[in-house]
């Protein structure tokens, strides 16, 4: 095991993984016309939800769309930071 990376290294995972996420995504929406069981996605998340405080309104929400595909980019992106 290693030693777990913090500040600068924290931030190359995240684009790692957007990156890998979103290619996944992108791949896996292409191929679903040939393959149709990589049309399997799943959202996770928080719906959008609002607090009204009559002088401040909060709104905030988080919704992940996950296919095999995009896993599997995810996945890579990963890797790929343990590489590094």
């Amino acid at each position: 095991m290693g030693k777990i990376r913090t500040g600068k290294g924290t931030l190359t995972l995240i684009v790692l993984l957007l990156a890998g996420g979103i290619a996944g995504s992108a791949l896996g929406h292409v191929l679903a016309s040939y393959m149709p069981m990589l049309d399997n996605f799943t959202s996770i998340g928080i719906d959008h939800t609002t607090l009204d405080l009559y002088f401040l309104q909060l709104s905030f929400g988080l919704t992940m769309t996950l296919g095999p595909v995009t896993a599997l980019g995810l996945f890579l992106g990963f890797l790929t930071y343990r590489k590094l």
